[in-house]
């Protein structure tokens, strides 16, 4: 799935972020573009959890596309 979301800025940020998702799926592949603020997951996790997850770690995000 590709997110777009906000709040990042830094290496620090990347971390967190990919630390949020995996924590819904250890084996999850993350990407995260700082540039575009675009995070791309595969995963065995809904968008709606890895939103909520991503909000928890106060890091917004909104769903660009289900594709992986």
């Amino acid at each position: 799935m590709l997110l777009r979301v906000q709040n990042m800025s830094c290496q620090h940020c990347v971390q967190t972020v990919t630390r949020a998702l995996r924590a819904l799926d250890p084996a999850a592949t993350v990407t995260v573009d700082l540039a575009r603020g675009e995070v791309r997951t595969q995963g065995a996790f809904d968008a709606e959890a890895a939103i909520a997850a991503l909000a928890d770690a106060d890091y917004p995000a909104t769903l660009l596309s289900l594709e992986d």
